[in-house]
């Protein structure tokens, strides 16, 4: 009989990624075998869109060519295989975030999730207002006075569904700031983190800095305040193990596309008696019990907040890329982009004219740099590197406000993956010190 490995088992089981293993993943992945201006591909933008295994395009490709039908609906042959499929995906996912089975919710993507939230608590207020629910309800709903809390390093997806949730309920939005080298100031966050603070929302790993943030510190704070901590887990999820219970968040969300999985699909996670009581974000089938023509109830999470014909095909793909991370090693994955990571800066802090942002080599950091090269724009940067076959980001990457605390407008961001090796890293440190020269900067 066959034994079924655990990720634990694999863990142990499985040795040190290095270069040789990667070249094998590689294979892994058709986009990567392919030449860009006459160059191999060197694709250092995963933490904007990470490329898919064959193994997430054939789940996918399976699902339309065995079992494509309605889910939740049919009592047919292909419905039910379909249905089964997408819960399927659904207890994977769970299982890959530490979650309950209900407690697992599709959504298009992060902002998505982020924004369900935003809109579930300004209905709350509604609800609060107009007599329904209970006071577990009433005690949700933000008023005049509460507090919104979050950082100055926030993707905007992770800053601006907290705005509007502050004009729409007259609660204050407040942050906690980060010092020259972009590390929170957690000196402040024990002041701005207080008794008024309803909801706390902060990244885990920053998409510009790289840096892991101290989740369990930061959310002892906000237990403390009594607020919904909020996690942004885009950049860690795809990256290092992420289990929400041991963090002991309320509600966390993270991007298929980020991790292995194709778009039009992320996922969030809130606490299941949260879930239960908060109001739905969209309405419309498949969300409900009773409808007459004057109002209905609704099913409790996950379908509560699973109104119309969901993302069945993109859910499945995405379970099968979980699985991937998974049978590879997460703690792998982390300790290999790490040293890519760290090769980078030490690349970068060695150029002369170009600035690093984040931590400086040897402190911890996720496997991706964004630098300033000093007298050329990102863009040019990012063209120039371009031309030599190089993939990387480049502009404000959804941290405006990030920016401007650091004294830019923009940085090229390289990001490592997986399926990244040390000789791509090399070419692309090799093509950034000829730009500057290139320019004549």
């Amino acid at each position: 009989m066959a034994v079924i490995s655990t990720p634990a088992t694999l863990e142990r089981a499985l040795p040190v990624m290095d270069n040789a293993e990667v070249l094998r993943i590689r294979n892994d992945f058709p986009v990567l075998n392919q030449r860009v201006n006459g160059q191999p591909l060197v694709y250092l933008d995963s933490g904007a869109t990470s490329q898919n295994p064959v193994s997430v395009i054939e789940a996918e490709q399976e699902f339309y060519e065995q079992r494509n039908a309605a889910v939740h609906r049919g009592a047919h042959h292909l419905a039910v295989e379909a249905t089964e499929a997408f819960e399927d995906a659904r207890q994977t996912i769970a299982d890959f975030i530490g979650a309950g089975y209900e407690e697992t919710i599709w959504t298009s993507n992060a902002t998505e999730g982020l924004n369900l939230i935003s809109y579930a608590l300004s209905n709350a207020g509604l609800w609060a207002a107009r007599g329904r629910g209970d006071q577990s309800l009433r005690e949700l709903a933000l008023v005049p006075g509460d507090e919104i809390v979050v950082t100055e390093m926030e993707h905007h997806a992770n800053l601006i569904p907290w705005q509007e949730l502050a004009f729409r309920t007259g609660a204050t939005l407040r942050y906690i700031p980060i010092d020259d080298h972009g590390s929170l100031r957690m000196d402040a966050a024990a002041t701005v983190i207080g008794p008024r603070t309803k909801v706390l929302a902060f990244t885990h790993a920053s998409n510009v800095l790289g840096i892991i943030n101290p989740v369990q510190e930061l959310t002892a704070l906000g237990r403390a305040a009594g607020a919904l901590v909020v996690l942004d887990a885009c950049q860690s999820a795809p990256h290092l193990p992420v289990n929400v219970k041991e963090l002991d968040v309320d509600f966390a969300v993270l991007s298929g596309h980020k991790m292995l999985a194709p778009t039009g699909i992320g996922v969030l996670y809130g606490r299941q008696e949260l879930l239960d009581i908060l109001p739905p974000f969209l309405t419309g089938g498949s969300m409900i019990t009773t409808v007459t023509m004057e109002q209905a109830e609704y099913l409790p999470a996950p379908q509560r907040f699973e109104a119309g014909t969901q993302r069945i095909s993109q859910a499945v793909a995405l379970a099968a890329a979980a699985n991937y991370l998974t049978e590879t090693g997460l703690d792998r994955i982390h300790t290999w982009e790490s040293e890519l990571g760290q090769r980078m800066v030490v690349g970068l802090e060695s150029i002369p004219g170009v600035r690093v942002l984040g931590p400086a080599a040897g402190k911890e950091r996720i496997g991706l740099a964004a630098f300033d090269v000093e007298g050329v724009h990102a863009h040019d940067v990012g063209q120039f590197l371009d031309s030599r076959g190089i993939a990387v980001r480049v502009g404000h990457h959804c941290a405006q406000p990030l920016h401007r605390r650091l004294g830019l407008t923009a940085t090229t961001r390289a990001s490592a993956y997986l399926y990244n090796t040390t000789d791509d890293v090399d070419c692309f440190l090799e093509a950034v010190a000829g730009v500057r020269a290139y320019f004549r900067a």
